[in-house]
């Protein structure tokens, strides 16, 4: 079996020193998680207390025109509200009931703050208790931070779900929670798989509709889908359920460790779970072999930004066969990275926050074949020769699981291909 079900020690990057970064960052808007968000809880309406730039940016990266009706929006903050000579609350009022008139199936509603609601400290947490009480019994209002000051974008989600903790149904039932969004046809993968295994009683964090949240007790078994998920985790933990230690479910290997964290728990014999993942996971190999016969021996950096850096980085090395010179991640929050850590080899330059100008020193020396990184440094290091892939189309793409693994695979070979096209 591809899981390693025996507690053999692994040497890895478990001990290893971190470089911890602080200076010049760049990060993407957390506002950006909406873009997913809102896509997966269908019935749930997102509205940010922000700028026109933030208006701007939900937009065009959603890809959706406004008249379109989607189930997002944008308070706009004006001169008026910024210079205090406005009711703020009165605002946000009349824009609520506005939405919610507009949109009467709208079962939660979440006041976004940003970067111009946090400056000018307008409370959005005491306005959801406010509205909660007037509209109770029709619609929830809950509040999070999707600012980018001090962030990295994909805090976005992670606020967010920490958000729903307080309010998720009690439940003593022992169950599986999965936390983090999925594509719906992804959830879907891992729920036959659970099912195939006599694993039943699955949830999913957040479920497709916010108005039948899963429930969480001391018997709640916690499997997190996305390695940027620690406040949600934490907030869960508090509310009595277990997190469980597993690898995230990237690559067939990856998966099968991330299958297996959960089947140990529920008494899955190892001959079924064989019998479950077997199909699955050859199908995963064989997409991923002429992947690794691209990647293989090839260095890659991971420079801070989406918080996918170290599983995929492990990935890329364990299942690709690249290696990597430096993974560099926002936040390295060993709590819920200990299983990736250990499968990372020793030597890993590892590093933790942002400072641009030695980070870029040290991919300029480093000369890796492939660098992963934001979309705002990727032009610089193209125009010295260097190939880059964009880190935030990871986080829109599905890559989870063992049919998406060759996929996954290819978004790292893509930009290498392309690179060779375009040699003179």
């Amino acid at each position: 079996m591809a899981a390693n079900t025996n507690n053999t020690p692994v040497a890895g990057c478990n001990n290893a020193d971190v470089l911890r970064e602080r200076g010049q960052h760049e990060v993407f808007c957390g506002l950006t998680g909406i873009v997913w968000l809102h896509r997966k809880m269908q019935d749930a309406f997102f509205l940010v207390v922000g700028s026109r730039t933030c208006a701007h940016l939900i937009q065009s990266a959603a890809g959706v025109m406004i008249f379109a009706e989607p189930r997002f929006a944008t308070a706009i903050l004006d001169e008026r509200d910024l210079a205090g000579l406005a009711d703020c609350n009165d605002e946000l009022d009349r824009v609520v009931d506005e939405v919610l008139e507009r949109r009467p199936n709208i079962s939660t509603m979440f006041l976004v703050g940003s970067c111009p609601s946090e400056v000018i400290k307008l409370d959005l947490g005491n306005a959801a208790d406010r509205l909660s009480e007037r509209y109770a019994g029709r619609v929830r209002i809950l509040n999070y931070s999707g600012s980018g000051i001090e962030t990295t974008f994909t805090q976005g989600e992670d606020n967010c779900l920490k958000a729903m903790v307080p309010v998720l149904p009690a439940t003593p039932a022992k169950q599986l929670l999965i936390c983090g969004t999925l594509p719906d046809v992804v959830e879907d993968q891992f729920r036959r798989l659970f099912t195939a295994m006599g694993i039943e009683d699955v949830a999913f964090m957040p479920s497709r509709r916010a108005d039948t949240p899963p429930g969480v007790g001391p018997s709640t078994l916690i499997l997190l889908a996305q390695p940027f998920l620690g406040a949600t985790a934490r907030a869960l933990i508090g509310r009595g359920a277990k997190l469980l230690d597993a690898p995230y479910p990237f690559g067939a290997e990856g998966t099968t460790a991330w299958l297996w964290a959960a089947a140990v728990e529920f008494g899955v014999s190892a001959e079924r779970f064989e019998a479950v993942v077997e199909g699955p996971r050859a199908r995963a190999r064989k997409a991923l072999t002429p992947m690794r016969e691209a990647l293989a021996g090839l260095t890659v950096t991971f420079l801070p930004d989406s918080q996918l850096e170290v599983p995929l980085a492990r990935f890329l090395h364990a299942e690709c066969g690249m290696h990597a010179l430096e993974v560099g991640t926002p936040y390295l929050d060993r709590q819920i990275l200990a299983g990736e850590l250990d499968a990372l080899p020793a030597g890993v330059r590892l590093s933790e926050g942002q400072h641009v100008d030695r980070q870029l020193d040290r991919v300029y020396a480093d000369r890796p074949d492939l660098t992963v990184c934001g979309l705002g440094l990727a032009n610089p290091l193209d125009a010295r020769g260097l190939r880059t892939k964009w880190s935030i189309e990871l986080v829109f793409s599905p890559v989870h699981g063992y049919e998406q693994a060759g996929d996954l695979a290819e978004l790292f070979v893509r930009p290498l291909a392309r690179s060779d096209r375009l040699a003179v």
